[in-house]
């Protein structure tokens, strides 16, 4: 199979001779080489992890097709712990939150959708910023690569999940959303990229200068706004606009070090 034709539900249904020789066919075109396959249990039903290397780089094979983005605000049900953090934490900092916190994930997150996608190589590890932001797009192009888009990050983040958070829809007690230790925002994702790991380290830009995704730089945490919404800017479909504003102002040049860009190649 061509790693054009590849759908994440083919993908998913591959045994491992077969999804070898469809990672070493992604390598080839890319000009890499294949480091591994890992067939172990991964969420969102994905059975399998390709690595490539190219030019020293890690890339993840990102099978694409007709796969579901967003999120679905006004389905949620938060959690009981989650819903008595925000009452307890968000409502009472004064910060003129509404009393049901879908009002906050609706000014955040992105509408589920439909859409199609490339199969396509991310890089394992998001790239640190240049000094200027703005130039990031050229840069990129000069190495034959290319940011995501939104639709695509957020593909490749969630690995067909559906979940508010790539590994579920809860987040643990004793862990907190930045920093080292463990909880599951740490470990690679289903795809075996690192991603949404650190709300202050891991945002990252998008072809699209308004969709931020992946951190928000620690304004949750520094804010005080309770644990919910320190946890929300690792959530998948978490796209705050303010992220994206401070990033593309007149601070961008000072922050850069806190952003990120995850290189893309494509397959075609």
């Amino acid at each position: 199979m061509s790693p054009a034709d590849l759908t994440l539900a083919c993908w998913r249904a591959l045994d491992t001779a077969a999804a070898t020789r469809c990672a070493e066919d992604a390598a080839r075109r890319a000009g890499g080489r294949l480091l591994g396959l890992d067939t172990s249990a991964h969420p969102g039903g994905v059975r399998h992890r390709a690595v490539i290397e190219r030019a020293g780089e890690r890339y993840a094979l990102v099978p694409g097709g007709e796969v579901t983005v967003g999120f679905d605000v006004d389905a949620w049900q938060p959690l009981p712990e989650q819903l008595g953090s925000y009452r307890e934490e968000s409502l009472a900092g004064g910060f003129g939150f509404e009393p049901d916190p879908r009002a906050r994930l609706a000014q955040v997150m992105t509408p589920p959708r439909t859409v199609t996608l490339p199969t396509v190589l991310m890089a394992v590890e998001p790239r640190r910023l240049p000094e200027i932001p703005s130039l990031v797009p050229a840069l990129l192009a000069g190495e034959g690569l290319r940011l995501p888009s939104p639709d695509e990050w957020e593909h490749a983040c969630g690995a067909g999940a559906g979940t508010l958070f790539r590994w579920g829809d809860g987040f643990p007690a004793d862990s907190s959303p930045y920093g080292g230790g463990t909880g599951p925002h740490h470990p690679h994702n289903a795809f075996g990229l690192h991603i949404a790991f650190d709300v202050y380290d891991s945002a990252e830009m998008t072809s699209d200068p308004g969709s931020v995704y992946g951190g928000d730089g620690g304004e949750a945490v520094c804010g005080g706004y309770g644990t919910l919404l320190e946890w929300l800017p690792l959530a998948t479909a978490n796209r705050n606009p303010s992220t994206a504003a401070f990033l593309d102002g007149p601070e961008g040049e000072d922050v850069f070090e806190d952003f990120n860009a995850r290189p893309v190649i494509d397959l075609d």
